[in-house]
């Protein structure tokens, strides 16, 4: 029993892990040329893993109710890597690094404990 639920939240937070990252990816590419004008402008926009509240609202204001659950649930997922990146000049680094410390313990982590607890390791 205990081992199905390990499994099923391995594959529930690697699969929200993957989909934020996929939608960050997607924003940047499709909001580059934007992006750019306003950094220009010195509009920094942030791409942190978890925003600020006043970030936080103006991302509710853009992102679909699909989205924003994504992006929130990411936040709460990432949080305890985020520090790792934090420090980059590069959004990407910012994402991609906690995105994959993540996966890695979530995926990789609850499902070498589901195993261990089905005893097949």
């Amino acid at each position: 029993m205990i081992e199905r639920v390990l499994r099923f939240a391995a594959i529930a937070c690697s699969l929200l892990v993957i989909a934020g990252w996929g939608w960050f990816a997607a924003d940047q590419a499709s909001s580059a040329s934007e992006q750019s004008q306003a950094e220009i402008a010195g509009d920094a926009a942030s791409t942190k893993p978890s925003p600020d509240p006043d970030q936080e609202a103006d991302r509710e204001k853009v992102n679909s109710d699909l989205h924003e659950y994504v992006d929130d649930a990411n936040d709460v997922l990432l949080k305890p890597f985020a520090p790792i990146a934090e420090n980059s000049d590069s959004k990407w680094v910012r994402r991609t690094v906690p995105a994959l410390l993540a996966l890695l313990v979530y995926g990789f982590g609850l499902g070498t404990l589901a195993r261990v607890a089905a005893g097949r390791w």
